[in-house]
């Protein structure tokens, strides 16, 4: 955890400790609080390597392309106990699609997709949170409060995808020294390339356009254990959950 490398920060200040900080809108506040701690402690070894992203811009382009196939949205319930569900009733409306805010567990799940099925067949669209036992409409304030200290938004490339305007997070000026790409990368170290493997088609299955099977890598090439895009990486991910259940899916040995 980002508290976890703060105390070995804190205790061997003869090391350098980063955190590699990813995730969505969720893990952003554990991270704010860290940085705020290493600022107030005043530790010059600790730094991260930023790579938040956040949802609402990443809808909007999936929504707004050409090739569009998404109809609805179960809306992530651990994302929107940090952020709320107001950000969503805009994009909702705009693009005419139900989201639904959907916890983790099986008969959440299912909840979930139920209303945002009776939803479609009614040619009804907005938000439905269907994880009120969790998610208020304005999420937790104290959280938002202290992203928005610490982190501003920035443009951020999706592998697979596009770069998406303010879909990222960076820290705020005033922080910037704790940043791991500032303190480390050197004015002549190329950036990396973080495009996605050529055989790979992760984007096609995050936008909705593919299933994982018609990835030529599913399953040979590309498996949890060697994973060339997203969706298998994380065990949430489309390709991950079709690997590990579906009926006929190609396993390696």
């Amino acid at each position: 955890s980002p508290i976890d490398a703060l105390r070995i920060a804190g205790s061997e200040s003869d090391r350098e400790v980063v955190f590699l900080a990813v995730g969505f809108e969720t893990t952003a506040p554990a991270v704010a609080l860290a940085v705020l701690q290493a600022h107030e402690l005043e530790l010059c070894n600790f730094s991260i390597l930023i790579s938040h992203v956040l949802v609402p811009p990443a809808m909007r382009t999936i929504l707004g392309a050409v090739d569009n196939r998404v109809q609805g949205f179960l809306a992530a319930g651990h994302v929107c106990t940090i952020m709320g569900y107001r950000q969503y009733m805009p994009i909702a409306e705009r693009y005419r699609v139900p989201i639904v805010i959907t916890g983790f567990e099986t008969v959440d799940v299912l909840n979930g997709i139920l209303a945002c099925v009776r939803m479609l067949e009614s040619d009804v669209w907005g938000v439905e949170n269907e994880y009120a036992r969790v998610v208020l409409e304005a999420g937790n304030q104290a959280a938002q409060e202290m992203i928005a200290r610490v982190f501003q938004t920035v443009d951020r490339n999706w592998r697979g995808i596009a770069t998406i305007a303010e879909s990222g997070l960076a820290l705020q000026s005033a922080y910037e020294h704790f940043d791991a790409r500032l303190k480390f990368t050197k004015p002549e170290q190329p950036s990396l390339n973080n495009a996605a493997d050529s055989i790979c088609i992760s984007g096609e299955i995050l936008r909705g356009i593919k299933k994982p099977t018609a990835c030529p890598a599913f399953g040979n090439q590309c498996n949890p254990d060697r994973p060339l895009g997203a969706p298998m990486v994380s065990s949430e991910g489309a390709c991950a959950a079709y690997f590990r259940y579906h009926r006929g899916a190609t396993h390696v040995g």
